[in-house]
């Protein structure tokens, strides 16, 4: 790992400011970055605490968190496993704690937050390989994974750039239940940001995972309440039960109306390279009896739009199946 000062600006204004400089990261619970930084696939100079920016010990609102009016509040600096614990999130947003509870090992969910959590790099083999072309890391150097080992990687939302899916368990969760994304601004101005909006797509510049701006901080988490989030679930489907990423995983939340299914929610992980939300599929089941034969015909219509590489076309096949089962448990 290469060298690098630690900075502790006062305020999440000089934060924001110090990180604009070139080479220059945040760091909050490190559990990506640093695994990152050992293996030089991120190489800054300069770190900017933010925990130490926000003055976040156990009172700092930054690392709290608040059921509000009209959903709950997470501080972008609450651990995972503080997130996954809460007992108004387990209530009120099942999904979100067993998409936490899916991730990673106890100890990382002690260390790392859920704004970083937001913000993971991509699992691909090639990104993480110093010695390897990447795209994503070193732009215009090119994607070997397309013609390489691309079992892992995204069969929704690619380009002839990328094809690295976006590892992260919550987000997904986030993304049905149509959460905003509070960020603080290099000049102390605060913008929601729709989680759906959050994240781009690789296009021709993969080298760039989100919208947010130089310097942004993100601060919390802001997820409605609703009945479907009430009566919601994630399922994770992975090579092993234990420490392992998603091959496909699936949020889905529903409310039940005089025997019928009204109001719907339903995102993918694993299989895109962002976040990916089923819109014509949540479509297809509202207002309708849940059922067997509803539900294949709804499901089949998961992948659309899938555009396999030579490894992972089982993808598309699998989302169908783990929507199957996932809507018969919410619906029994």
């Amino acid at each position: 790992m290469r060298s690098f000062t630690l900075l502790r600006p006062n305020g999440l204004g000089a934060a924001g400011t110090a990180a604009q400089a070139q080479g220059t990261s945040f760091i909050a619970g490190g559990t990506d970055l640093m695994q990152l930084m050992k293996i030089e696939a991120e190489t800054p100079t300069h770190l900017v605490d933010l925990v130490a920016a926000s003055g976040s010990g156990p009172g700092s609102d930054l690392a709290q968190i608040h059921q509000v009016r009209g959903g709950i509040r997470i501080g972008a600096l609450a651990t995972m496993a503080q997130v996954a614990a809460h007992p108004g999130i387990r209530h009120g947003w099942p999904m979100i704690s067993e998409a936490l509870l899916s991730a990673a090992t106890p100890q990382i969910r002690n260390m790392g937050t859920a704004g970083g959590n937001l913000l993971q790099r991509t699992r691909c083999l090639y990104f993480r390989s110093s010695d390897s072309p990447c795209n994503k890391r070193i732009p215009g150097s090119g994607c070997p994974a397309i013609r390489g080992d691309n079992r892992e990687l995204a069969i929704l939302g690619t380009s002839a750039h990328c094809i690295a899916t976006m590892p992260s368990d919550m987000p997904v969760a986030l993304l049905a239940l149509n959460a905003d994304i509070e960020v603080h601004g290099v000049d102390g101005a605060k913008r929601n940001v729709p989680i759906a909006t959050l994240y781009r797509q690789p296009g021709e510049t993969p080298h760039l995972d989100t919208n947010l701006q130089p310097g942004e901080i993100i601060t919390a988490i802001f997820v409605p309440a609703s009945a479907a989030a009430m009566r919601s679930t994630y399922v994770k489907i992975r090579d092993r039960q234990s420490y392992q990423f998603a091959v496909v995983s699936v949020a889905v939340g529903l409310e039940m109306q005089a025997g019928k299914i009204g109001d719907v929610r339903i995102a993918f992980g694993g299989v895109g390279t962002t976040p990916w939300r089923v819109p014509a599929v949540e479509a297809a089941l509202i207002g309708k009896e849940p059922g067997t034969g509803l539900f294949q015909e709804a499901a089949a219509q998961a992948p659309e739009g899938a555009v396999p590489s030579s490894q992972n076309a089982f993808k598309a096949t699998l989302m169908s199946r783990v929507l199957m089962r996932t809507l018969q448990t919410l619906t029994a």
